[in-house]
């Protein structure tokens, strides 16, 4: 797997906030890129229809290590960033090689509709069913359906919060796909710059028809919406029983504020959960690039795969290239 790492650290280097900015030829590029690197070292399964439909959008990817154990392996699930408004589960190429590249974890990646297909709670509804997907189809895919970690970044790591501290809440589960009764539960959450409270964002006095991103996702402005935007804010949901939370989050960072993450780390810390907050001094929405690497490895390898190893959260301050 060394020369895999290695290949997959190249094409992944772009920071997630170039890579959110560039434009949709150079995504298609950093892409393809990437996927042809995966597609040497992994068996590849794309646009599974985890919604029983022909929407686009509620198709999953599979991701499996092509040297690998018989033993079930732990699946990590992926939601991208975008707003809820633009991305697609391609672009979760660069972050499943950050962590396929140690042949320890299975992945998929989910899509999800977009703000101007559905508003909330559509995309937990389609978050919970790719979720379920991988439960129910553990056995044929090779999964470990008892460990199963989500990650996202900006509206992706906000969706996947929303799966770490809903475990119990029936009526967010929704109707999509053929598995209602399988848990959508899940083992540990890592959320890198992801919102946790619409309440409480800065734009929330911006009108729906100025294209606010959580405007579009409720469907109007937060302070005519309190009760949806509470509906869709993972900190409204904290608990003792919400899944282990690992946060990485920028200081500088002026698309999601900062203190998101501060407050949620409180928040369930208070509950009697479990919280890992690492700060980046000085990082924006995302450009850090690998600077936490080794805090995520360490994450998963604590949750997913029971290692006994520490997971270290004093600041990143040495990120800048």
């Amino acid at each position: 797997m060394i020369r895999t790492k290695f290949l997959l650290i190249a094409l992944a280097s772009m920071p997630l906030l170039a890579f959110a900015q560039a434009t949709p030829a150079e995504r298609s590029a950093a892409n393809a890129a990437m996927t042809q690197t995966l597609n040497e070292h992994f068996d590849i399964e794309r646009d599974i229809s985890y919604a029983q439909n022909d929407n686009p959008r509620q198709r999953l990817d599979v991701y499996r290590p092509k040297q690998r154990s018989a033993a079930p392996l732990p699946v990590i699930v992926f939601f991208h960033g975008g707003g809820w408004l633009q991305g697609d589960k391609a672009d979760c190429a660069r972050m499943i090689s950050q962590v396929l590249r140690s042949g320890h974890f299975a992945a998929v990646a989910v899509g999800y509709r977009l703000t101007n297909e559905a508003t909330w709670p559509a995309q937990i509804h389609d978050s919970k069913a790719g979720v379920r997907w991988v439960r129910a189809n553990a056995a044929k895919y090779g999964f470990d359906a008892n460990r199963i970690g989500v990650w996202g970044a900006s509206a992706g790591g906000h969706l996947a919060l929303m799966l770490g501290v809903t475990g119990d809440v029936t009526t967010l589960e929704g109707s999509v796909g053929s598995y209602p009764k399988v848990s959508s539960r899940v083992t540990a959450v890592a959320n890198f710059l992801g919102i946790t409270d619409l309440r409480t964002l800065n734009g929330q006095t911006g009108s729906a028809a100025g294209g606010r991103a959580e405007e579009l996702l409720i469907g109007g402005p937060v302070r005519d919406n309190a009760d949806k935007a509470a509906a869709a804010s993972p900190i409204a949901y904290v608990n003792a029983k919400s899944a282990p939370v690992l946060t990485v989050h920028g200081t500088a960072d002026s698309t999601v504020p900062f203190d998101q993450a501060v407050k949620f780390d409180a928040a369930l810390r208070k509950a009697g959960g479990t919280s890992y907050l690492v700060t980046v001094e000085g990082g924006g929405h995302g450009d850090f690039g690998f600077a936490a690497n080794d805090r995520l490895d360490a994450f998963f390898e604590k949750y997913l795969r029971n290692q006994p190893v520490e997971i270290d959260t004093t600041a990143i301050t040495n990120w800048r290239r």
